[in-house]
């Protein structure tokens, strides 16, 4: 068993195929790094692959893909004390990104080699976690739809997801839910809920960024019965910098809360990836339960 483990998403971003395997494999030995280099295909394997790393010793275990690997494999990390590594190698990589890991795939495995590892909190909800975020209500739906629409009619990402979320525009259905939140219990009917973990700036040119993630809170933000044209408004106003100026938007933030609702079953996003939870939804905040490999210039005092 080698001393390092790093588990590529075969179908991340354009697919890591042998040969770019073979080409990672000799950037982690040009780094120094003796690694074994495990290609996987969907969840159930990288997550075994990150087990058997663990059950054989290894001192680090990294990730390479997109948000949806990082957080599969970083499931099997949580709480274990052995450093995580991150290889962005998706479309979007918004963990990667908010620690101030390189994009760049050459510079991304140096920082497996000259890292510093600090502990960043992870967000749960019914004991399945994320590192980004959880919604409810139209992401999900659309989400679900676009997989579908790209099983079924072959269309690509992003022309799926556009066609799904007019689809949910023309449905536009609200969700009835009770909230317990820092000793309050509020009653809202709306078409999505956000929740991050730490607080996301949603606000500028930096919206949808995160400046630390390591508070020990989850934010959460509620808009209150917008029509159509009030998500459009909203959206609006984030550009603009007045999101927080908007009455019927709620901003709330806590180290855990309940969701409950009449309903049997809900779709819950957690880092773009949807399933089915029975509620009550208990989110719950787990300060500093990852050990993430950073760039040495933040010395863990600043995790982003």
């Amino acid at each position: 068993m080698k001393p390092v483990t790093v588990i590529v998403n075969a179908g991340a971003g354009a697919g890591h195929d042998e040969s770019a395997c073979a080409t990672l494999q000799a950037q982690l030995a040009g780094a120094g790094l003796d690694a074994d280099l495990v290609r996987a295909d969907g969840g159930a394997e990288m997550t075994a692959a990150a087990k058997q790393a663990l059950h054989d010793g290894a001192r680090l275990v990294a990730a390479g893909g997109g948000d949806g690997t990082i957080n599969a494999v970083a499931s099997v990390m949580v709480d274990s004390g052995v450093p995580f590594g991150v290889l962005p190698l998706g479309t979007l990589n918004h963990f990667a990104k908010d620690l101030g890991i390189p994009l760049d795939v050459e510079a991304a495995v140096r920082n497996l080699a000259t890292g510093t590892p600090v502990k960043v909190d992870v967000g749960e909800v019914n004991g399945r976690i994320f590192l980004n975020n959880s919604s409810l209500g139209m992401y999900p739906d659309i989400v679900r739809d676009r997989e579908k629409q790209q099983r079924r009619l072959g269309r690509g990402k992003w022309p799926a997801a556009v066609w799904a979320a007019l689809a949910a525009l023309r449905r536009y259905p609200f969700l009835s839910m009770r909230l317990d939140v820092n000793g309050e219990r509020l009653a809202r009917r709306t078409p999505f809920v956000f929740i991050g973990n730490n607080a996301y700036t949603m606000e500028g040119l930096s919206i949808g960024e995160r400046a630390r993630l390591d508070e020990g809170i989850l934010s959460l933000y509620v808009a209150q019965r917008p029509t159509r044209l009030g998500l459009l408004r909203f959206a609006f106003d984030a550009l603009l910098g007045r999101l927080g100026q908007e009455r019927d938007f709620d901003v709330l933030t806590s180290p855990g809360f309940d969701i409950d609702t009449h309903r049997r079953h809900l779709l819950v996003a957690t880092d773009g990836e949807v399933t089915e939870m029975s509620p009550p939804l208990r989110y719950r905040m787990r300060p500093g339960a990852l050990t993430v490999l950073v760039p040495p210039a933040d010395n863990g005092a600043n995790p982003r």
